[in-house]
């Protein structure tokens, strides 16, 4: 933590480690290693990296980057706290039935990628997702987590600053087509690197190691890892998950080492 403070350790560094503590590791899928989303501009041509408008607000959950969506959650909070003291239940109130991330999560990002497109194959019965639920694009992923999906909250995983192939569908799977008719192919990049999926994961990297985001991560590691993930912390930062998405619980895998 010192070393990170005084801008000796990057920003990867210090949340891999972050990660290790937490007991987080690549080899298990319901406790993978968990990496913020960093940028909220997946639309411009240029990307501006010294302006605090292209990046997601770090001292809030991912869900809750728009006011609206803030109250919302909130609602139903205090929806649940008022029904669940009427029936005198043992369980407790929550803002979010699903997790920021999971076994699912993991899968949906990394479903291009041998051995993981096997890995999901069983987690689906042995079938691709609905092509219109397959991981398609960046700006249509972050709008449904950060606006547009009340109970799709996930955060990102490490790969997205490190490795770009997870983003080709170089294996040439056939992933259907969406309802627009569009095929589902590699996933869909912003406009400011160019479609080129080694640019995003450098420009990427380098939102990761800005300034800005060096300043302010250490709140979205209070949501994550710190002392905003339970009690009364938890409820005021709307940071509060049903108990069962907590579980690990999740089906034997063969091994693909």
């Amino acid at each position: 933590t010192q070393r990170w403070m005084e801008g000796r350790a990057t920003n990867f560094d210090y949340l891999t480690q972050l990660n290790k503590i937490a007991g987080r590791s690549y080899n298990d899928l319901m406790q993978y290693p968990v990496f913020p989303w960093i940028l909220a501009d997946y639309e411009s041509e240029v990307l501006d990296l010294k302006s605090p408008e292209t990046f997601r607000r770090l001292n809030k959950t991912i869900s809750t980057q728009h006011d609206e969506m803030e109250e919302h959650y909130v609602s139903s909070y205090n929806y649940l706290a008022q029904s669940m003291s009427e029936y005198a239940t043992i369980m407790k109130p929550y803002h979010y039935s699903s997790h920021y991330s999971n076994s699912g999560t993991i899968l949906h990002f990394l479903v291009r990628l041998p051995p993981f497109t096997n890995m999901f194959l069983l987690y689906q019965d042995h079938n691709f997702d609905i092509p219109d639920r397959t991981f398609h694009s960046m700006a249509t992923t972050f709008k449904l987590t950060s606006k547009e999906s009340a109970t799709d909250v996930k955060e990102l995983i490490p790969e997205f600053f490190y490795l770009f192939d997870f983003f080709e569908n170089s294996e040439g799977f056939n992933f259907g087509k969406r309802q627009s008719g569009e095929l589902v192919n590699d996933v869909k990049l912003p406009a400011w690197c160019e479609g080129s999926p080694r640019l995003f994961m450098l420009i990427h990297r380098q939102a990761l190691e800005s300034e800005i985001v060096r300043k302010q991560l250490n709140v979205w590691i209070d949501l994550i890892f710190g002392f905003k993930q339970k009690g009364n912390a938890a409820v005021g930062a709307i940071n509060v998950f049903h108990p069962a998405v907590s579980l690990e619980i999740f089906c034997n895998f063969p091994n693909y080492s």
